[in-house]
């Protein structure tokens, strides 16, 4: 009789269990991987947004001032109505918008945050306020410079609000004194025999309630935070002030950054005239009281934004840190 041969429950005990341990290993390493890609694309998400959204920040500090009058020719204008927002209002009586108003730590919704303002025509996205021209008076008949391609001209079609500027004297008190805010079909009725005058393009078919655009920078965790994110963390915003109104919207609120814990802004200060810079944390004078307009044009050298933000994935195997993290040149702010 032929013998019949076979595993025994032992052996294939042993088997499964080997099987067990390779399909272990490979499951970690798998998960390994993917865990690491996932991580990878998270970072260049971060690096691609970083890019884009910091560099419209980067751009939106180097135009503050843009467009702003000097002297307001008693020509009185409002800006914000948010609580939080209408408390870096300037003056409504005539005086000239600041360029920069900043809130040191004072943040809506991240403890120690602070808060960034920037005023100019151009901080706005819309098809008027990154267009410009020359009012030219010739025998009492007002004309505009026209530009090519005729796309980058405003349009009158489109009844564009606009600013007229006198440029007056450079070292006048009547420097870039504001004319009038109208819409550009009215623009002619402010031609002048002895001077070229200025025109920004502020806002389409809206009322001007500012002479210029502004837009506020901050921490927000009122808005959807990605999963991603780590806690207490919540995402760096710009949002424009609603020509019409006041106030913000939705349709005005562009998210810049992701997973952002903490932005501090600093200054470098020339307050002599002398080349010698001081840092600054606050616009204020060594007596307390806010930079004026002039003092913000003639004083202000350097802006600068330290940002705490994580990228990619949240590391749900990080022990975060105790203590209190520091931002800051200096580790004081």
């Amino acid at each position: 009789m032929k013998r019949e041969t076979g595993f025994t429950i032992v052996e294939l005990l042993m088997v499964i269990i080997i099987l067990g341990f390779v399909l272990a290993g490979v499951s970690d390493l798998a998960v390994g991987m993917i865990r690491g890609y996932k991580q990878q694309s998270k970072i260049a998400q971060t690096n691609i947004e970083g890019i884009i959204g910091l560099e419209m920040f980067r751009r939106d500090i180097e135009s503050a001032g843009y467009g702003l009058p000097w002297a307001m020719s008693g020509i009185p204008y409002q800006e914000a109505t948010d609580p939080v927002a209408s408390g870096y209002n300037d003056s409504t009586t005539g005086n000239p918008p600041r360029a920069i108003v900043n809130g040191d730590g004072a943040g809506p919704d991240i403890i120690g945050a602070d808060y960034l303002v920037i005023k100019s025509v151009n901080v706005a996205i819309n098809t008027a306020c990154t267009k410009w021209t020359e009012l030219i008076s010739s025998s009492g008949t007002g004309t505009t410079i026209e530009w090519i391609p005729t796309t980058e001209n405003l349009g009158v079609a489109s009844n564009d609000r606009v600013i007229v500027i006198s440029p007056g004297s450079p070292s006048a008190n009547n420097s870039r004194t504001l004319i009038s805010m109208t819409n550009l079909s009215g623009v002619l009725a402010f031609a002048s025999s002895a001077e070229t005058r200025i025109v920004y393009g502020v806002d389409p078919v809206t009322d001007l309630r500012m002479p210029f655009n502004r837009a506020d920078y901050s921490i927000s965790r009122s808005v959807a935070i990605p999963k991603r994110c780590a806690p207490n963390t919540g995402i760096l915003i710009k949002r424009v002030v609603n020509q019409s109104g006041g106030a913000f919207s939705d349709a005005k609120t562009f998210p810049l950054l992701d997973c952002v814990a903490d932005m501090q802004v600093s200054f470098k200060l020339d307050r002599n005239g002398d080349g010698n810079l001081s840092d600054a944390t606050v616009l204020t004078d060594p007596s307390g009281n806010n930079l004026t307009a002039q003092q913000i044009r003639s004083q202000l050298k350097e802006v600068r934004v330290d940002i705490l933000s994580h990228e990619g994935q949240m590391d749900t195997s990080y022990t975060h840190y105790s203590g209190t993290m520091l931002v800051g040149p200096s580790a004081t702010l």
